[in-house]
Order: C-alpha cells, then sequence, then structure tokens
C-alpha cells in the first residue's frame, strides 16, 4: 500500500495553500536579557567565577541581545561576577556595535596595531578583579572563541585561573524560559507545514534538488528568511545520516528522507521526516515501525532528574530488541540519541552515553535515534520535546505511520 498524501499537487499548488506564520512572534526582549545576565552572575558568584568573556556569535546575542558575528578580530562582552558588563572591540567598529546593542555598556576599545588580549587584561584590573597571594581569580572563557583568543590571553593572564566558560552559558541557556519556548514552538509548527508541503509535490523523476529549492521557498512562505539547512535524501542514500555528495532522482518504492528547519528571531527548528514513495515492503515498515518505537522509549525515559545518558540508553535497548546494534554498531544507530536545541541547532546537554546531565526544567531535546542500514536505506523520525514541571513535552507530534506519516487520515 502507498503512503497517504505523499505526491499530487504541482509546486505552485503546494505554496499557494501555505500562508506566512509569524504573526504575533516577537525577539527576547531587553528584560528578559537583563534576568539572563543576573542570573548568569549570580551563578557565578555561587560558582566561584570572577567572570567570563562572551563571545562575538550566540552566546553574546543570548546575554546581551546584541547580534554581532565572530571573525579574526576579538570583539565580545564582559561580563563580571559582580558589576556591570562591558564590551570589547576595534575602534572602528565602536560606532556599529553601540547602534546594534540591546544592552548597554562600556565599549572598551583597541586599534588595529594594539593587542585585544592585553586590553582585556587591564579591564580585569579596573574591574577589581585582579590576582593576588590568596587566589588566582577564575576567568571563564567562551567554549565558542576561536583558538587564537584564548591563546592571546593566557600569556598575558599570569595569576589568573583561565577555564572553558561553558560551566555558565551551558548552565543559563540549557533551561529555556516561557518566552524561548513559544517562539522555537512556532518555528518548529512552521517546518512541519513545509514538511507535509514537500510531500505533496513528490513524483517519480524528481530530484533532491528540486525538493530542497521547493522546501527553501515554502520556508519563505510561511514567513521564514528561508532554509536554515536542508537534507533531501531518496533510496540508498538515506542511510547516510548526512547525507551524500550526489544528487538522487525519486522511484516508485524509494524511502525519503527529508530533514530541515528555519530559523526566527535567533531560535531554530530541526524536524526529519521518513517516509516511502509508492508501495511500502515488509522489510521498510519493520524498520519504520522499530524507529517510531525507540523514539518513543526515549521519550519515555526522559523524566526530570534522570541522566541525559539514560534516555540514549532507553533508545538503543529498544533498538536491540529488533535487531539492531548493539551499542553504536550498525545496521542500527551509529549517532547519538537527541541533541539540545535553542539558539545553536546543537547545543548542550546531548542525549548519549556519556552525558550525565540531569534533565531540567526547561531543557529542550531533539529526539531522532536514526536506523541506518548501510547498502538498502534509513530511517529517522526526528521531532523535539522539552522538560515541564510534570515531564517530557512533544513540541511537535510523531510520525503517525509508514502509510500516514502526518497523520491526515486520522
Amino acid at each position: 500500500m502507498s503512503a497517504l498524501n505523499i505526491g499530487g499537487k504541482s509546486m505552485d499548488e503546494a505554496l499557494a495553500a501555505l500562508s506566512d506564520m509569524t504573526g504575533g512572534m516577537a525577539p527576547i526582549g531587553k528584560q528578559e536579557h537583563e534576568q539572563r545576565i543576573a542570573r548568569a552572575q549570580a551563578f557565578m558568584v555561587e560558582q566561584g567565577v570572577a567572570a567570563v568573556f562572551l563571545n562575538a556569535g550566540t552566546n553574546m546575542r543570548y546575554f546581551t541581545g546584541t547580534k554581532w558575528y565572530a571573525s579574526e578580530r576579538m570583539v565580545g562582552a564582559i561580563l563580571p561576577a559582580v558589576g556591570a558588563l562591558e564590551y570589547i572591540a576595534p575602534v572602528f567598529e565602536e560606532g556599529s556595535l553601540t547602534d546594534f546593542m540591546l544592552v548597554k555598556g562600556k565599549v572598551n576599545c583597541w586599534e588595529e596595531h594594539e593587542s585585544p588580549y592585553q586590553l582585556f587584561i587591564d579591564v580585569l584590573g579596573r574591574m577589581g578583579i585582579k590576582p593576588d597571594a590568596a587566589s588566582a581569580p577564575r576567568i571563564g572563557i567562551c567554549e565558542s572563541a576561536a583558538f587564537f583568543i584564548a591563546d592571546g590571553i593566557r600569556p598575558l593572564a599570569a595569576g589568573y585561573a583561565l577555564e572553558n566558560a561553558k560551566s555558565v552559558t551551558a548552565f543559563c541557556r540549557a533551561r529555556k524560559s516561557p518566552a524561548e519556548i513559544a517562539l522555537m514552538q512556532r518555528v518548529k509548527d512552521m517546518t512541519l507545514e513545509v514538511h507535509k508541503a514537500a510531500a505533496s509535490i513528490l513524483h517519480e523523476g524528481i530530484t533532491t534538488v528540486e525538493v530542497s529549492d521547493f522546501i527553501a521557498r515554502a520556508h519563505r512562505k510561511v514567513g521564514a528568511p528561508g532554509s536554515y539547512f536542508c537534507i533531501v535524501l531518496f533510496g540508498e542514500a538515506t542511510a547516510y545520516p548526512h547525507g551524500v555528495s550526489y544528487a538522487q532522482t525519486l522511484t516508485p518504492g524509494d524511502v525519503v528522507l527529508i530533514d530541515t528547519g528555519c530559523q526566527v528571531h535567533g531560535y531554530i527548528s530541526d524536524i526529519t521526516r521518513t517516509y516511502v514513495y509508492g508501495d511500502i515492503s515488509e522489510r521498510q515498515r519493520f524498520v519504520w515501525n522499530a524507529e517510531k518505537a525507540a523514539q518513543l522509549a526515549a521519550f519515555a525515559a526522559a523524566q526530570l532528574g534522570v541522566p541525559c545518558r539514560e534516555v540514549d540508553a532507553a533508545a538503543r535497548a529498544s533498538l536491540e530488541s529488533n535487531g539492531f546494534g548493539p551499542g553504536y554498531k550498525l545496521p542500527g544507530l551509529p549517532h547519538r540519541t537527541g541533541h539540545g536545541i535553542g539558539m545553536d541547532i546543537h547545543e548542550w546537554p546531548y542525549l548519549v552515553g556519556s552525558d550525565s546531565t540531569p534533565l531540567d526544567v526547561g531543557m529542550c531535546f531533539s529526539n531522532e535515534p536514526m536506523i541506518c542500514i548501510p547498502g538498502e536505506f534509513g530511517v529517522r523520525h526526528e521531532d523535539h520535546f522539552y522538560m515541564t514541571a510534570a515531564g517530557p513535552r512533544w513540541f511537535t507530534e510523531p510520525a503517525h505511520s509508514i502509510d500516514d506519516p502526518f497523520g491526515m487520515g486520522r
């Protein structure tokens, strides 16, 4: 039996059925950014971290609302455990950086021939964060900062204890606020509608490139700038989690795997759907159902206080009961069961055997225990959930069945 709601529409018809879904959405405001800074500072005082450097990019934007992309020049924010946040940037960027600021702060500037690393140390001293005989102040360096930044600071930081700022940034960013959850819900809803539209335009002979181009147009139609990323695979190529180098052409009986997402107001969606174009074999049905069982096992295991690794273990136990694995072996699941998501597509913590982080309210995860069978096909169901006081809650409901993946026949 062929899957319902697969194919039958032209691209123009499918696009016409979509509409802008961004109404009422608003970016995170200044007040919440200030609350994030206060939360980080309270945690830093508790943990004994004197200051952190937030590199240009996601971390600086998360805490300050200031959008600036990382480059070969040191630009960022210096967040002390006590006192006002300040920025560091080249002199010629001061005006632009100030214009982009949401949370305002003093800009400490360096000329092109000067050392931003020495300036960083000097600012710490002016903030009252200085080494003494009794202690070495702990200074967190943004985990996303390029090596050249840490390498430039280290020789000048005698008396300081430099460390990874992840202990602060991940603690804050992993626990999403209600406003963040609402933004993430909307972008995921948008991408799910794009998935339905993509399934509706499939026909024999269509290429993966054509589908990917359509998905970008569909994301724009629902209000996103386009696709944040897009993977479209047919047939045997679906066995490779992140795709292959060549385009494929759709033929009857092919497994179709589409993994895509968009970004609005800094928050990202990431959803995968797998189904069959044409008649479904018993092998395809068995693997599809085994994948769904593993996804549901992971969801059931995701309870407050449970270590992330146990969610991964639950998915693998389900897969092994159906003959896959064991562990990370193929045919089976070669990668982690899921990843955190928010402003970056992959964030902490991770649903993987090495991550012992206890699940906490506000944490958001992908749930995607993919089955890869080299030489045949792969199946990945990817939906996301977030942790509430009552346990896990889906952002998007899992695929319904291989015969009706989008639940249109219910």
